[in-house]
């Protein structure tokens, strides 16, 4: 597929076709794309852990900040975790900070792996829609490892939805140019 095409039609699913699994394979071949997500000194910081059957449902009921999450996670036949390495990136490999923001790096480099996770999965037939709201214990319940800090849930599945594409800020009302 076209990389701009991707970008302008992949949308956000919040409703899945619960009878459609999706594949080790094709799990396999989305995640090896995204590896290939650029980081801050190429720290490659992003860490995936992929959730179905019983361990998605035990992340799906926990979701007491919004419990829609919950049932966008029960509705799809897996849930991807994203976590990051903690200070890694945007950190010297003595731990010291390399610029003023600090760990403010890491989220950004692990925004850019989800996005490339997302289009990687458009890419090959597959929605998703990334998730911000979780409860504190989700990490454990996941088991995300001492030393990282998860940072989205991706429901992934096939659409049992066709939403339309929402309306968009003209190109004006975002970009300034100064010479």
């Amino acid at each position: 597929m076209e990389t701009v095409k991707c970008i302008k039609e992949r949308r956000s699913i919040r409703k899945f076709d619960s009878s459609r699994e999706v594949s080790k394979e094709q799990i396999d071949a989305v995640l090896d794309t995204a590896r290939f997500s650029p980081s801050w000194k190429n720290t490659q910081v992003t860490r995936y852990t992929v959730l179905t059957g019983d361990a998605k449902d035990k992340l799906a009921a926990c979701t007491n900040i919004w419990a829609k999450n919950g049932d966008i996670m029960r509705s799809a036949p897996m849930v991807v975790a994203l976590s990051i390495v903690d200070k890694r990136s945007g950190y010297e490999r003595d731990g010291s900070p390399s610029t003023p923001l600090g760990n403010g790096w890491q989220m950004f480099d692990c925004g850019i792996a989800a996005q490339s996770f997302c289009l990687a999965a458009f890419d090959a037939g597959l929605s998703t829609v990334i998730m911000g709201l979780y409860d504190e214990n989700a990490s454990e319940v996941i088991g995300i490892p001492e030393g990282q800090i998860l940072t989205a849930l991706i429901a992934v599945g096939y659409a049992d939805e066709s939403p339309a594409a929402p309306n968009r800020k003209e190109l004006s009302d975002l970009v300034t140019y100064k010479s």
